[in-house]
Order: structure tokens, then C-alpha cells, then sequence
């Protein structure tokens, strides 16, 4: 589940992916409805990859608490968001056994649940773990020389020559 590319905007509905990224701001299109926006600056916004739930013991990301409902649900939709506090808090706590009951409030909850939903509904969550990914992702930073860059065999001591040299300062008098 790839949660990178995923915004919460502050005032506007429903989550968006981000598309575009502008001087003043950025496009997203909407999961709901598919409709483009653009968002300034100073719009809050969060990336739902940055997000963490708190527990006893550590704060959880928010990718694994869908994984963890994704696993519970086989890959399907979780229970409304709509549902009575206390039905959602005891369907959180099987989901994430550990949560702080003191500092997850119940509109986090909700928050949460109907975001795996809307995720769910574009298939955009998975009960598999990334680990493919993951390792991928080391590969390519170990692999990540200069050669990489150049365009053939002959143009390599080149580009790493051209990496490595500074630029020479201009002296004003």
C-alpha cells in the first residue's frame, strides 16, 4: 500500500492524490469524484504517509493500522464510519489492540476508518506487506553510482568528473 502520493486537505472533503506540483501550490484530483483542484501554499494539508497513530509503546504508521484493517477485513470494506462511538472504538481495538485510548480520540477513529474505506473502494490498500518494495528501494541506493547517469560506457569518468568538480566562484571587485 502506497500512501506516498495520498493528501487529507484541511476544509475540502474526501482524500486527493496529488498530480502536479506548481510554483504557488499544487494539483490534486479527487478519490471521490475524480475532479482536479488546485491547492495553494498555505493550504494545510497532510500526506497520509506522514500520519501515525498513537500507541502504549510507540506511535504506529498509518499504512500498517489499513493493513491491519485490511487483514481483519480479507481486503474489503471496514465498517462505516457512521456507526455508534462505542462500536467503532471496539472495532478499533481489535484492529490495534495497543492504541492510547487517551490521546486516539473517537474522531480519529472515524477519520481513519473512513479513509480505509474510500482507499479500499479505488483499491488502493492490501493486506500484503511492501517488502518487495522495500527491498527494491535498497537496491537502487546501492546501486546509485555515476555510471547510472551517463549515457554510455565511454561518458561515465566524464559525468563523475563532472559531479565531483566545483564551481569556480566569480570575484567581484
Amino acid at each position: 500500500m502506497n500512501l506516498e502520493k495520498v493528501l487529507a486537505i484541511s476544509g475540502q472533503p474526501g482524500l486527493y492524490a496529488l498530480k502536479l506540483q506548481t510554483r504557488t501550490g499544487f494539483v490534486a484530483e479527487s478519490l471521490i469524484d475524480g475532479k482536479k483542484i488546485t491547492v495553494g501554499l498555505r493550504s494545510n494539508v497532510s500526506l497520509l504517509s506522514e500520519i501515525s497513530i498513537y500507541t502504549h509503546s510507540s506511535e504506529k504508521p498509518l499504512a500498517e493500522v489499513m493493513r491491519a484493517i485490511a487483514e481483519k477485513e480479507n481486503n474489503g470494506p471496514a465498517i462505516s464510519h457512521k456507526e455508534d462511538t462505542a462500536k467503532l472504538i471496539a472495532y478499533f481495538a481489535e484492529v490495534l489492540p495497543d492504541y492510547d485510548e487517551d490521546r486516539v480520540y473517537a474522531s480519529d477513529i472515524k477519520k481513519v476508518l473512513n479513509w480505509y474505506n474510500m482507499l479500499q473502494a479505488k483499491g488502493l490498500v492490501s493486506k500484503e506487506a511492501p517488502e518487495a518494495k522495500k527491498a527494491a528501494d535498497k537496491e537502487s541506493e546501492v546501486a546509485d553510482t555515476p555510471a547510472k547517469t551517463a549515457k554510455t560506457a565511454d561518458d561515465a569518468p566524464k559525468a563523475a568528473a563532472k559531479k565531483a568538480a566545483p564551481k569556480a566562484k566569480k570575484d567581484k571587485e
